[in-house]
């Protein structure tokens, strides 16, 4: 069996727009003017451009301020995607496709690697969205008032808001297309999303990495900065068993895993949600609290803090403005260019809450000294 182009993954690819037989093993490299619509470009200069925003930014704060955690935290996602994303491409080299099955695929963008599976921009996807969620909850107060826990239980909201209103609209203009035959994973879903998929990778995932590295890396009072080298290592062990924690969360929904529970899974994963929902809007309204009573820890207002969050809530806003033709002409999901809609009110949902994050940390901000240590 060819592991890297299975009749599945053919059927995906060619309704994406592309064939997935005779693919680079190690890097192609495409005209970014002739990709399948102008808003892959524009959503890779948002996401690749943030990385390396989020990495100067990180870089500064370990050099400038003595505070490792953003640096680490940028490379310990990015060996979480080394860890987490070969499986999900290719499940036949892992013995797992009876287990996980082919899952889905990325579209073709301008720098593909690994056989056309992993663009560039997901391998910045990681560092960039980690980045902008600590740095929100960091800027709110959350970790230096509660703590290593909490904090990364605010990220892990600050995640899901983010993620979402990509993760919906994603489908739609045919930057991945999920796999309808592997209903084991991709069901239940929300419209076009699995429900696997918003949990784990959009919440779990990044709140226990934030978790690990503040906890491994975090400034220890009064005891200084840990040596580089142990930085190192310990941001490779973060980002090596995030996936456990993935795989702990995902156990009470997968033990009613088959087709006639389909309702019971959904029930679990939505209950879930519900409460990472639940526990956000609290830690949000509870640093919104904090900051008008003048309770908050001071925060420093760095330049990535102050715009890379809104630029990009901004630019998703657009390109979900210019999907809504398109979503509002559909007909049972699907439309007229045969491309699945993700849930248009959940987007929305998401966007008011990213918002509303954004301003109350820029509001925490504003004309306040530098950030007091993370506590560990």
């Amino acid at each position: 069996m060819d592991y890297t182009c299975d009749s599945a993954a053919e059927r995906v690819a060619e309704g994406l727009g592309f064939s997935c037989h005779d693919a680079n093993p190690i890097v192609s490299v495409r005209n970014p003017f002739g990709l399948e619509n102008g808003t892959m470009l524009v959503l890779e200069l948002l996401i690749i451009g943030g990385a390396v925003f989020a990495l100067v930014h990180a870089w500064r704060r370990w050099r400038r301020d003595g505070d490792p955690v953003n640096i680490s935290l940028w490379f310990a996602s990015v060996v979480y995607l080394a860890v987490i994303e070969p499986p999900l491409y290719f499940p036949g080299w892992f013995g797992l496709e009876e287990h996980v099955g082919f899952i889905f695929s990325h579209n073709v963008f301008t720098v593909q690697f690994m056989y056309d599976r992993l663009p560039l921009y997901i391998a910045a996807f990681y560092p960039a969205l980690s980045q902008l969620a600590y740095e929100l909850v960091r800027a709110l107060g959350v970790f230096a008032r509660r703590g290593p826990l909490i904090g990364s239980v605010a990220v892990a909201f600050a995640c899901q808001v983010f993620y979402e209103i990509f993760d919906h609209l994603g489908p739609q203009l045919k930057w991945w297309a999920w796999n309808p035959g592997n209903e084991m994973i991709n069901q239940p879903a929300l419209a076009s999303v699995p429900m696997n998929s918003m949990l784990l990778f959009a919440s779990v995932s990044f709140g226990a990495m934030t978790y690990l590295v503040v906890r491994l890396v975090g400034r220890k009072d009064g005891r200084g900065t840990l040596p580089g080298r142990h930085i190192a290592w310990r941001t490779v062990v973060a980002g090596a068993v995030t996936p456990l924690a993935m795989i702990i969360v995902s156990a009470p929904s997968g033990a009613f895993r088959g087709d006639d529970q389909l309702g019971i899974q959904r029930a679990v994963l939505g209950a879930e949600l519900v409460a990472v929902w639940a526990v956000g809007l609290y830690l949000l309204v509870d640093a919104w609290r904090a900051v008008r009573a003048d309770a908050v820890a001071p925060a420093s207002s760095p330049l990535f803090a102050r715009t890379y969050p809104a630029v990009y809530l901004g630019v998703h806003v657009v390109l979900w403005l210019i999907a809504l033709p398109a979503y509002l002409a559909s007909t049972g999901g699907i439309t007229e260019q045969g491309t699945p809609i993700g849930s248009l009110w959940y987007a929305a949902l998401c966007a008011v809450a990213a918002t509303g994050s954004i301003l109350v940390a820029l509001r925490a901000t504003r004309s306040r000294p530098a950030a007091r240590p993370v506590r560990s």
